[in-house]
């Protein structure tokens, strides 16, 4: 008597089973992640590299007062610059 029948109804092959595995992990492998970078983005970033000498000037600026404690903040040019955003997402 056989107990495992090749042809019978509902027979698994494990063996089978873990080469189907193998090649859908190696077809998810294959696929590959793009970006793409708008074209404001893209201006954005050569504009930003024109301005760098004055842009670091103006941060060293920033730095000496804040380490210095001459810094001053103006909270109404801050809630003049909040109220906005504020309104918009209300």
């Amino acid at each position: 008597m056989k107990i495992n029948e090749t042809n019978r109804i509902g027979g698994t092959n494990p063996y089978q089973k873990q080469s189907e595995f193998r090649t859908e992990g190696a077809k998810k492998a294959k696929q590959k992640d793009e970006v793409q970078i708008s074209a404001a983005a893209k201006e954005m970033l050569t504009t930003s590299k024109l301005n760098s000498t004055e842009r670091t000037e103006r941060l060293n600026e920033l730095k000496q007062s804040v380490a210095s404690g001459t810094y001053h903040v103006d909270a109404g040019k801050i809630a003049e610059k909040l109220l906005p955003y504020l309104n918009n997402n209300n």
